[in-house]
């Protein structure tokens, strides 16, 4: 069990802390690596880590890092572009490793051009800048359907049915990477994450901060699945090495399922306050089954009741909310 992070401080280095297989990895990784879209919620943790990684591995290597605005990271060479201005992304450095962030939300039902284009556009340019590359390219649990949580999660060989512009255009740019895997040669693997959480965001934080002040708790949608981020950013890591055409695909989060009542009435006991819910009980939620991703990359470092536990000392010892909800009890996709 590692030390739960109770200041800013601690929290940017747990989070990008390298662990013995992120290492070995690297050594067995030639190249540069490059971070597309890196100025999001975890992108500066990502490319720390690749940072770090390289250091404690004695490796020589550069960590670049690409986004509209840039953020500052020590030892990464942060480089601002437009992802989908096409002379920008042909401009950024040739790297063999690319980890491919870019992609947009919260705000698609109102703006759902700029989604499709962030989510379309920007793939299609960085998978035919970068086509000779390895490239992990990130995506969503929201591609699948909404299943009933006793049925267990949705496996990477399942239908996909996705629910709304955001979920149906997070689709289309898997479509663009594989289309550049399968006739251009670009070794990709679909990293479809579900959820990350880094204390001062994520499923459980909300659900937590809603206890944590009194106020009720949606049980709309039922069920979730949440990663600790250090163990999602080290998963993106050691995924370059096995980037293939056509690509591979990963669902990658906890090896739990937690169901929204459980996990506040959690915080209810530990913080001894009460715990009220709102809406009817949801008879779905989108869940990913990571089965394959654990046997391929090894068990999250974070268990989830550790995870949970987390949360709660970082909330006790009044740390801070990025104040971006994840809108978990969402059920009709439009975010």
């Amino acid at each position: 069990m590692i030390p739960p992070p109770t200041t800013a401080e601690a929290l940017e280095d747990a989070l990008s802390r390298p662990s013995a297989r992120d290492i070995a990895c690297l050594r067995d990784l030639p190249g540069d690596i490059l971070v597309l879209g890196a100025a999001g919620k975890m992108g500066p943790s990502l490319a720390r880590l690749c940072r770090r990684t390289a250091d404690e591995a004695g490796l020589p290597r550069r960590i670049f890092a690409a986004a509209r605005r840039p953020a500052a990271v020590p030892g990464v060479e942060w480089i601002a572009c437009d992802l989908l201005d096409r002379a920008q992304v042909a401009a950024l450095p040739d790297c063999p490793n690319v980890l491919h962030l870019t992609g947009r939300k919260f705000g698609s039902t109102g703006d759902p051009d700029l989604t499709w284009a962030i989510n379309t556009l920007a793939p299609a340019i960085a998978a035919e800048r970068f086509r000779a590359a390895r490239m992990v390219a990130f995506s969503t649990g929201n591609v699948y359907e909404f299943r009933d949580p006793a049925a267990g999660g949705s496996c990477e060989t399942d239908t996909l049915a996705p629910v709304g512009e955001y979920a149906q255009s997070c689709l289309a740019r898997e479509r663009v990477f594989e289309y550049f895997s399968r006739r251009a040669g670009l070794r990709c693997l679909i990293f479809r994450l579900n959820y990350a959480v880094d204390l001062r965001y994520g499923v459980p934080v909300d659900i937590a901060r809603k206890v944590w002040h009194g106020e009720p708790v949606s049980l709309a949608v039922p069920a979730f699945n949440a990663i600790w981020q250090r163990d999602a950013n080290s998963y993106a890591l050691r995924a370059l090495a096995h980037c293939a055409s056509p690509p591979a695909t990963l669902n990658v989060t906890g090896a739990e399922t937690f169901t929204v009542q459980q996990a506040a009435q959690f915080f209810a006991a530990r913080w001894s306050r009460p715990c009220r819910f709102e809406d009817a009980p949801g008879a779905s939620a989108l869940l990913s089954d990571s089965t394959r991703c654990r046997r391929l990359l090894g068990e999250p470092e974070v268990p989830g009741e550790e995870l949970l536990s987390m949360v709660a000392a970082w909330i006790e010892s009044g740390g801070a909310s990025l104040d971006k909800p994840t809108h978990f009890e969402v059920a009709d996709g439009k975010f």
